[in-house]
């Protein structure tokens, strides 16, 4: 049963909306004002709240100023109450963020309606980075203007790339977003001696490209495909739209770019100060957990010793030793070039 938060001072309307939640078999939280409403927020992380505006201790819009503050509370789907005469206020409310809002005096259905609405949203919203086909459509359909739905399905276009074809080069403007709907893909950068780094992998289901889009910058790393790909093109006006239309959604890539931020720290913090076994053993989970999430036991890492070399942040060479006492340690095997874990346990401890 989902789980929905009622913030609101006056006894009577609290009450009120509470039974008709629970009457719709909803589980219900209640909280008298915003500093209360925080703390069951973040105690019980409900799926939605209902919040009033005008409260003692903390208004609604602290409490919406402190949930998206929260990593676990950011994109939950946030109705205001508000009284017909506050045309302004549900104004503000809606430019800093809020997903709806309920006039009072309101009635069951129109309650009824908004809740179920933006709990649909909000699990549409949920799938968008989910690696799975789906997730193209649940995109385009999440998007709440009709206009900009109509645009995503007309002006997106299929493109089959080869392996080692590049998908965009550093210091290029981008134009669209990516995403992958087969095959794989990685980025890059290369060194004035031309050394390269991998510093991501993406997968089918994943979008890519978008760092640039949402920081309006170039490019600031190369990308190319490690097999036969298909990506679909959405025109960067598309996806600029949906975002301006759609908080959920920029949030979503938000929490995206803030997780690429962390996953490069560990990176480079891992090339810095790890021994090279370690590095290699990190590489090979790595490739391992992205690109067999079914964990199958006869799953097979493909990749060349130069872009392996590449994503360990190791001399080639190097890479084969360390590759050949795993091998006589029997944690891999190796089989025309195809690299098996027969030890998954043992390349952990490393």
């Amino acid at each position: 049963m989902k789980k929905i938060l009622i913030i609101e001072d006056n006894v009577e309307i609290r009450e009120n909306i509470a039974e008709i939640l629970e009457l719709a078999s909803y589980t219900v939280l209640t909280a008298e004002n915003g500093k209360e409403g925080m703390e069951t927020a973040i105690a019980h992380l409900p799926d939605l709240i209902i919040c009033d505006i005008m409260m003692p201790v903390l208004d609604g819009y602290g409490v919406l100023h402190m949930l998206q503050k929260n990593e676990q509370l950011w994109n939950t789907p946030f109705i205001f109450l508000s009284a017909k005469a506050e045309t302004a206020e549900i104004r503000k409310g809606m430019e800093m963020g809020g997903d709806d809002y309920i006039t009072k005096p309101f009635n069951t259905t129109d309650l009824l309606n908004a809740v179920a609405s933006r709990l649909k949203k909000a699990r549409q919203i949920s799938k968008v980075t989910s690696l799975t086909l789906y997730g193209l459509n649940t995109l385009i359909h999440a998007a709440t203007n009709k206009e900009i739905q109509e645009s995503m399905k007309e002006n997106s276009e299929t493109q089959r790339y080869k392996k080692k074809q590049e998908v965009y080069i550093e210091g290029h403007r981008p134009c669209c977003l990516y995403y992958i709907m087969k095959g794989k893909v990685r980025t890059y950068k290369r060194n004035e001696e031309g050394k390269e780094l991998v510093i991501g992998l993406y997968n089918e289901g994943d979008f890519l490209g978008y760092t640039a889009l949402l920081e309006q910058r170039a490019y600031s790393e190369n990308a190319d495909v490690l097999e036969d790909a298909e990506l679909v093109i959405i025109p960067r006006e598309d996806f600029e739209a949906l975002l301006f239309n759609n908080l959920g959604i920029l949030h979503k890539f938000i929490q995206l770019l803030s997780r690429n931020v962390t996953e490069k720290e560990d990176q480079l913090l891992g090339i810095a100060y790890n021994s090279l076994r370690k590095k290699v053993s990190i590489a090979l989970l790595s490739l391992y957990k992205k690109y067999n999430p079914s964990e199958s036991e006869n799953y097979s890492i493909d990749m060349s010793r130069d872009s392996l070399a590449a994503l360990t942040g190791v001399a080639k060479e190097s890479l084969i030793r360390t590759l050949g006492d795993f091998r006589d340690e029997k944690i891999i095997n190796i089989k025309e070039g195809r690299i098996y874990i027969t030890d998954r346990k043992k390349l952990e401890l490393i």
